[in-house]
């Protein structure tokens, strides 16, 4: 097969690629700021959090140019993730797949510009296992994508040379990033049926500590009608110990405080003017912001 065959091959199952996506990708306005969406559900928009503004009128642009109005359904900072409910009348979902694509594959970002779709070819530059974001939100899997990606284009669909879905395309602080299919699945869910996703919530500002026999966190300021002062931690408690295991740092300890942890009873072991106390703490759901 000659070169061009070969290139014209490629550029026919791009468009091909793109044609089966098209149908699912609208674009989000909200205020000043502009972004990528795509239908997950009918009437339901997955677009990038952090390109949603925080406040005012949101409407969904389709590629026939028309707008149509929206609301926030639920919104998660930590996975970047929002769920926009308007009138989808017509428009189908976008086909998502679980399977996360190898290194080197190719990959096209489908998103759209004022309701036009837009596309741009790049590569999977990583993969890697599952992973949790600066904001404390867990990420299934490690994605990254050598390509380039408009502000406005957070919260297109990243496809592979199939045509499947695998996540949703979003800059992260010196690439972009994938958030993945099986992530979007989980936290969409939460924020359809409750509109957030619920964390959980101890109450306590640490500070870390290095201890004799290894690391401890420094309580320095205690929520009073928080769960840390129902058990009867204190402000100058050291806490050393989870669940009578030692404690091996605060990330670690905050790792702990995922959304299944609501709820559940712990033991934490502090030590007070250099005696040991184990107080039985039940963990509460984080107020929103």
């Amino acid at each position: 097969m000659s070169d061009s065959s070969t290139l014209s091959s490629l550029s026919a199952a791009l468009e091909a690629v793109l044609a089966k996506a098209r149908p699912s990708i609208v674009s989000v306005h909200s205020r000043r700021s502009r972004a990528a969406g795509f239908v997950w559900k009918d009437g339901l928009v997955i677009t990038a959090d952090e390109a949603l503004a925080e406040e005012g009128e949101i409407s969904v642009r389709l590629a026939d140019g028309t707008a149509r109005a929206a609301t926030i359904a639920g919104r998660d900072h930590t996975t970047d993730i929002a769920l926009l409910r308007f009138d989808g009348a017509g428009l189908a979902p976008a086909a998502l797949s679980s399977r996360v694509p190898s290194l080197g594959a190719l990959s096209v970002v489908a998103a759209a510009e004022r309701g036009t779709p837009t596309a741009a070819l790049g590569a999977v530059s990583l993969v890697g296992e599952r992973w949790r974001s600066l904001r404390g939100g867990d990420i299934d899997a490690r994605i990254e994508l050598d390509v380039r990606l408009a502000y406005s284009h957070q919260g297109g669909l990243a496809l592979n040379a199939a045509g499947e879905a695998f996540g949703m395309a979003v800059l992260g602080p010196r690439r972009v990033l994938v958030i993945p299919t099986a992530t979007i699945e989980r936290v969409a869910a939460k924020l359809e049926t409750h509109g957030r996703v619920a964390r959980g919530y101890l109450g306590l500002g640490l500070q870390p500590v290095k201890l004799d026999d290894g690391i401890g966190a420094m309580v320095m300021s205690v929520d009073r009608t928080g769960p840390s002062a129902a058990a009867g931690i204190r402000q100058g408690d050291v806490i050393v110990g989870w669940n009578n295991e030692k404690l091996s740092g605060i990330r670690a300890l905050l790792r702990s405080l995922g959304p299944d942890s609501v709820g559940s009873v712990v033991d934490v072991g502090v030590r007070r003017a250099d005696q040991p106390v184990t107080f039985k703490l039940t963990i509460g759901e984080r107020p929103e912001r």
